[in-house]
């Protein structure tokens, strides 16, 4: 009888420890556009000549193990800050699925064993958008291509018939799936570039797309958290995340069938992702939907995490920056002037952090 006793006191002191120990979850989400990541091979229909042994840039295989280095050397930097590597990451301007093998294999992140979500694309390059995820925090239940159509839009576009048909870019990525025990869907996106007059319509387009489609999955999945990243080619601020994509800057402003988008703030602070035609500008964007903002207490919830009061992170540190010249202080390229620096990207990458804490 004492040894029974003696066995559930045991457990009754145990138990709570063991649970809090293994009851706190943490997970980075975060985005980076990889500023073309080409092979070098010719992709049949694709417009990639440039990034060929013989093209404009030549491209060779230094070049290419070169950027994949970089690009691995990013990722494993933001893991030493954040003491974990992402558990999802969005990424952008890739040429393929093979680019990806490449990238993960790399030995500075192959023990994160990521695992890809990719589709081929429309886009008359070949750049496509992606899901890297990493298995044994995420599990993947769904996953498709949205393609850019004009169809079921509210927008009074200012291009022709005939012009919509022509136009190609970018697919919208959506992985659905369990993240830390709970339902969460991701989407990715590479909205059309600023070229172009008629540029802003196909961009509040690209936001309407990704919005409808959230829609779909709120109704279909009630208190489902989601997540739409991606390169916006547009700041927080303009119609295609504050209209279209129903951002709202303050947390306190965020309705049932809103999004929370935490980097409006920053960018009126002046922080920058990337710099376009000399402005600072963030277009590496992570949204929130209401039901990971206002998550009920120890579940996963979207936190703070720079000075206290931003709920999103630029990575930015010294060795991805541009220390001189006319570009000091703007992300390291690849190509600068059209020479070969060997630097990262021109974006820097963007990341949020979850937690049930």
């Amino acid at each position: 009888m004492k040894k029974t006793i003696y066995i559930l006191l045991t457990l009754l002191i145990l138990v709570p420890v063991t649970a809090g120990a293994q009851g706190k979850k943490k997970y980075v989400i975060g985005f980076y556009n990889l500023e073309n990541l080409f092979d070098t091979y010719h992709d049949e229909g694709h417009n990639d000549y440039e990034y060929l042994p013989d093209g404009a840039n030549e491209w060779t295989e230094f070049k290419y193990e070169k950027k994949l280095d970089n690009m691995a050397q990013v990722i494993r930097a933001m893991r030493d800050e954040n003491k974990a590597y992402h558990a999802i990451l969005g990424v952008s301007e890739i040429e393929n699925r093979h680019v990806l093998e490449d990238l993960v294999a790399r030995p500075a992140i192959a023990d994160a064993n990521f695992q890809i979500v990719h589709y081929d694309g429309p886009d008359r390059r070949g750049v496509d958008v992606a899901l890297l995820y990493r298995p044994e925090l995420f599990t993947v239940l769904e996953s498709k291509s949205i393609p850019f159509t004009f169809e079921g839009s509210s927008i009074n576009f200012g291009m022709t018939p005939e012009e919509q048909d022509a136009f190609r870019t970018r697919d919208i990525l959506m992985v659905r799936g369990m993240l830390g025990g709970e339902m969460f869907a991701f989407f990715v996106a590479h909205l059309p570039s600023r070229l172009g007059a008629k540029s802003n319509d196909l961009r509040s387009r690209g936001g309407e797309i990704m919005y409808q489609e959230c829609l779909r999955l709120m109704e279909a999945y009630p208190g489902i958290k989601i997540v739409a990243m991606g390169d916006m080619n547009d700041n927080p601020t303009d119609d295609s995340m504050a209209v279209y994509m129903h951002g709202r800057e303050k947390p306190e402003d965020v309705g049932p069938l809103d999004f929370f988008s935490p980097f409006v703030s920053m960018l009126k602070a002046g922080y920058s992702s990337l710099y376009y035609r000399g402005e600072n500008n963030i277009y590496d964007i992570l949204v929130v939907n209401s039901a990971l903002l206002n998550a009920p207490k120890g579940t996963l919830k979207i936190q703070p995490i720079v000075k206290k009061k931003y709920y999103a992170r630029i990575f930015n540190p010294p060795f991805m920056v541009q220390q001189e010249g006319q570009y000091a202080g703007q992300p390291l390229r690849t190509f600068s002037n059209g020479a070969f620096v060997g630097g990262y990207s021109d974006h820097f990458p963007t990341y949020i952090v979850v937690s049930n804490k």
